[in-house]
């Protein structure tokens, strides 16, 4: 007597699957589509970064091979000291409006591209004197201290000075707006404004001070810092406070870093642009970026 053969699974009705018959009667996934290389013109993507504008803007004037990578590191710190003052401007604003969660986002993005803007020391920080003097010619009177936009970054800061604009008298469109900057409150200003309508006893004379002119450490302002910490620690102000110390954190960083680049490739030489050099870079290391935060730690 013959067995019972087993039944087959009934095959389910509809479209048969995609795909290619495989292995063990799998069914294997249609290969992945090819990208869209045919297009009139340029590419999207050219159109959008504007590569092939980015990488025909290094004009080299020696024949040294280290001039190109000086070059290159700059213009790329000028476009992350670009995308990190539109971040401060974002705070900025955003403090203006009471708006604290786009404020800390602004500020904590900043932290991520300062750290980024910091690392661009180092193809350079390990330059030989004789490394760097094969292209130091080229430079002529260019100086960092020049840079129009880092310039913006320091007002932000509150380092105001409107000797700084000098440099820029010809050329019109860019001393106009670091003009306009100067004469713009701080992103500091702009959060001591804050703390004072949160309720904090920020005094009028910050308030009403020249935002054109460096801000000055205020013993109140101090003070100000000094109860924040005291305080509740998830507090707004306290919050605030940590993602500033953050930030000045990272600018003391660069500030030391670039003295340490500079110090290691031309010692304790005249700078370019006839700055003081290395002298110039350790006095603006020890300056702190938002001082009450810092000083107001040591009486907590």
């Amino acid at each position: 007597m013959s067995q019972p053969q087993p039944s087959r699974p009934h095959a389910p009705e509809g479209p048969a699957p995609q795909g290619t018959q495989g292995p063990g009667n799998g069914i294997e996934p249609e290969p992945p589509a090819a990208p869209n290389l045919d297009f009139e013109g340029s590419t999207p993507y050219e159109d959008y970064v504007r590569a092939s504008v980015l990488t025909h803007l290094q004009k080299t004037l020696s024949d040294d091979p280290g001039e190109m990578v000086f070059l290159v590191t700059t213009q790329v710190m000028e476009l992350w000291f670009t995308v990190i003052v539109h971040e401060w401007e974002t705070a900025a604003k955003a403090l203006r409006e009471d708006d604290l969660p786009t404020a800390m986002a602004a500020l904590k993005r900043s932290t991520y591209e300062l750290e980024s803007l910091n690392d661009s020391w180092k193809p350079l920080a390990h330059l030989t004197p004789v490394q760097f003097n094969g292209f130091r010619a080229a430079l002529g009177d260019g100086s960092g201290f020049q840079s129009a936009m880092y310039r913006r970054l320091e007002f932000l800061l509150g380092e105001k000075s409107a000797s700084m604009l000098v440099p820029h008298q010809g050329t019109p469109r860019v001393h106009a707006e670091l003009e306009k900057a100067l004469h713009e409150p701080s992103l500091y200003d702009e959060v001591l404004r804050y703390l004072g309508r949160l309720g904090h006893a920020v005094p009028d004379s910050v308030h009403d001070r020249d935002v054109s002119e460096r801000y000055v450490p205020d013993p109140a302002v101090e003070e100000v810092w000094q109860r924040v910490y005291a305080g509740d620690q998830n507090s707004e102000a306290c919050r605030l406070g940590e993602a500033l110390t953050e930030v000045a954190e990272l600018v003391w960083r660069w500030r030391n870093d670039h003295l340490v680049a500079t110090r290691r490739a031309m010692g304790s030489k005249v700078g370019t642009g006839g700055s003081a050099g290395v002298a110039w870079l350790e006095r603006r290391a020890t300056k702190n970026v938002f001082p009450e935060l810092w000083t107001a730690r040591s009486h907590v």
